[in-house]
C-alpha cells in the first residue's frame, strides 16, 4: 500500500497518472485537515488555494512566496480562476481540477486509523517524475505534520532532491 513514489499508470482516457499510497495511525478526519487546513497546507503544497468550497466553485491556485523568491513566478494580479472543486466529501473525498490537472485525495477508514490514495492526472506525461517526487516530498510533510514532527527541512529541496536520487 505504501507506494512512497507513487505509480505511473495510463488513466482509461489516455492520460498518464501518479497514484500514491499511505497508511496513516490517524482517523480519517485527522487526514482530511492535513490535505484542507490552509495552515498545513502552507508548509508543503505548491500553490495557496482555499480549498473550502463545495463541487462546481471556481478555486485560484496562487504562487507560494518560496516559489516567488527561488524561482522568479508571479501570481495572476486578477486571481483568475485556474481550477474548480469537483468533489468536497469530508472526511473521504477531496477532487479538484487545477490547470488541466485532476487532483483526488482519497481517505477511507481502518482499524489503525487511515488509508489515505492520493492521485495526479497530468496533462504532462514528461512531468510524471519531477511530479512524483514533488507529491513525495509533500506527503513526508502531511506524514511528519500528523505525528507532531517539526518540520525541520524544505519540501522544494526536498523534492529537487528526491528527483535527481531516484527518478522515475
Amino acid at each position: 500500500m505504501d507506494s512512497r513514489r507513487g505509480t505511473v499508470f495510463e488513466t482509461d482516457d489516455g492520460r498518464v497518472a501518479i497514484r500514491f499510497g499511505r497508511l496513516l495511525p490517524h482517523p480519517p478526519e485527522k487526514a482530511w485537515q492535513a490535505i484542507t487546513d490552509p495552515t498545513q497546507l502552507s508548509v508543503w503544497f505548491p500553490a495557496i488555494v482555499d480549498l473550502d468550497h463545495p463541487a462546481g466553485a471556481a478555486l485560484f491556485f496562487g504562487v507560494t512566496p518560496e516559489q516567488q523568491r527561488r524561482y522568479g513566478m508571479t501570481d495572476d494580479p486578477a486571481a483568475t480562476s485556474n481550477g474548480r472543486m469537483l468533489r468536497n466529501d469530508p472526511p473521504s473525498v477531496l477532487e479538484y481540477e487545477w490547470s488541466g490537472e485532476i487532483l483526488t485525495w482519497e481517505i477511507t477508514g481502518t482499524a489503525e486509523g487511515s488509508r489515505l490514495v492520493f492521485t495526479n492526472v497530468l496533462i504532462d506525461p514528461e512531468s510524471a517524475a519531477p511530479a512524483s517526487a514533488g507529491w513525495q516530498a509533500g506527503l513526508e510533510v502531511i506524514e511528519a505534520q500528523l505525528a507532531g514532527k517539526q518540520i525541520t527541512w524544505n519540501p522544494l529541496d526536498r523534492a529537487e532532491q528526491l528527483a535527481t536520487t531516484n527518478p522515475h
